[in-house]
């Protein structure tokens, strides 16, 4: 029997396998024996620790979502702390959304890539936006939406939840990292380059934000 720390490690193996697939392929053409395949493990086993594929699809989620929801809130908190008494600015606040996601070492490895590649494919989808968006981000989301609404106290409900649609769709598409940028600009451009995106995504947000808040 595998003691506990191989246990992990076929666990994380298994997620990982999920991951990459998910991201590259969506959920309806990855199968389990796939995601078996590329983990090296049984697909007894990745049933036996997940369950189903769409109980192992939502673990796969999950699993990256509440660093990414601390790694925001913590910013959010500290530009509020700095702002005290007062409240911070639009931007302050859209930089503090948008730089744990698109600057960091993490940015470097493999594996925050395909779980980008996956959020980009859920958050775009009929099926699972709705649910798993709304289960495992929406909390935070709604910190944000709060803040932007103590900073720009005259929007409209119209201003702030389209503004924050708007800032999603570009979002999504950043993590997607199609290579859409990259043939547009003639290679001027890479749509990997998330940290090279961070402060022009930052400056457009803020802007639109400020613009369609005036009444």
């Amino acid at each position: 029997m595998a003691d506990f720390g191989e246990q992990v490690s076929r666990k994380a193996a298994i997620l990982d396998a999920a991951e990459a697939l998910f991201a590259e392929h969506g959920y309806d053409a990855v199968t389990l024996r796939a995601i078996a395949a590329r983990a090296g493990v049984d697909v007894a086993l990745a049933n036996y620790h997940f369950g189903r594929k769409h109980e192992l699809f939502e673990k796969t989620f999950q699993r990256r979502a509440d660093l990414l929801n601390a790694w925001r809130l913590d910013a959010l908190r500290a530009c509020q702390a700095k702002a005290s008494p007062g409240q911070p600015g639009v931007r302050d606040i859209i930089d503090a959304y948008l730089r744990p996601l698109l600057t960091g070492p993490h940015l470097s490895d493999p594996g925050w890539r395909n779980y980008y590649g996956m959020v980009a494919y859920v958050n775009s989808s009929t099926v699972w936006g709705g649910q798993l968006m709304t289960r495992f981000f929406d909390p935070a989301i709604r910190e944000f939406i709060k803040a932007l609404r103590a900073a720009l106290p005259d929007a409209s409900d119209d201003a702030i939840y389209w503004g924050y649609h708007c800032l999603s769709g570009a979002l999504t598409l950043a993590f997607a990292q199609t290579g859409r940028l990259d043939h547009l600009s003639g290679g001027k451009v890479c749509s990997t380059d998330l940290e090279g995106g961070y402060r022009q995504m930052v400056d457009f947000i803020t802007a639109g934000f400020e613009r369609i808040a005036v009444k």
